[in-house]
């Protein structure tokens, strides 16, 4: 037993509590240098999630009259991916298939050191703390990520026959909520986890067949603009997505590439 699970036992308050040492990255802007800075914590939950415990720290620095750590979150149910935290070198934390809020803090040892940086890629720069821009996908899926026949209202669900394996593979495909985790966690920050997935669960279905190639192309093109790395096969992108999206989907979108530009689109 830790010497501070021994004092809250003698103090006989908050036993069932948590405390840990938070070493954080602090940046107050795109061209401020930054640093890690650590804190205390205490009385810290089981069942709080990851961002609950920050909220906490923060509510404990603002008390202090010192700046709250800026971090991304929205929904909460691990849905948005906007919680994009690196947290002791892992992208969205300890466990597979979660988002970081989806982490509780009953995951870490009482009394332990965790250590959070914000995702580290030229494509997604500071913008503060813990918050990066990852505009970049926004981009990429500008330039091709749709389909653009105007079909009139919504078609009947039977009008288009789709097999259950095509909308199967389509739906694995879709269930990618744009986190960056892939691009964290890949040493060459490449983005090619994400991009193969918004292209094939488009261009396996009858709906994208007519840009398929021209969306391939396009959106493949704007991953190289915005500075995103090659892929080098290194499969540290699945092992952290929080949507397990297989590796598998690059392959296809090689494919695809090599195949529309031989066709010259």
């Amino acid at each position: 037993m830790s010497q501070e699970q021994n004092r809250r036992r003698r103090d006989g308050s908050h036993s069932d509590c948590l405390s840990f040492t938070i070493k954080v990255w602090r940046q107050q802007g795109p061209d401020d240098k930054g640093r890690m800075a650590s804190y205390p914590i205490e009385r810290v939950r089981p069942e709080m999630s990851f961002l609950e415990m920050l909220d906490v720290l923060n509510g404990e620095l603002e008390r202090k009259g010192e700046d709250p750590i800026a971090f991304d979150s929205d929904c909460r149910e691990g849905i948005c991916g906007m919680c994009s935290l690196v947290i002791n070198g892992v992208a969205h934390g300890p466990g597979r298939g979660t988002t970081t809020c989806q982490l509780y803090m009953r995951s870490f040892p009482d009394g332990s050191t965790i250590t959070i940086e914000p995702w580290r890629a030229a494509a997604f720069p500071v913008v503060r703390d813990l918050a990066v821009d990852r505009s970049a996908f926004d981009r990429i899926i500008q330039a091709g990520g749709y389909t653009s026949v105007n079909t009139g209202s919504a078609p009947d669900a039977n009008a288009l026959l789709v097999s259950q394996e095509v909308a199967s593979e389509a739906f694995d495909a879709a269930a990618c909520i744009g986190c960056g985790a892939c691009v964290a966690a890949c040493k060459n920050a490449s983005a090619m986890l994400f991009v193969s997935a918004k292209v094939k669960h488009l261009n396996i279905l009858p709906q994208g067949q007519p840009e398929r190639h021209k969306r391939t192309v396009a959106m493949v093109e704007a991953m190289q603009v915005e500075g995103f790395g090659n892929c080098t096969n290194e499969y540290e992108c699945e092992a952290v997505c929080p949507k397990e999206i297989a590796v598998e989907h690059i392959s296809f979108l090689n494919r695809e590439y090599v195949k529309a530009k031989l066709l010259g689109k």
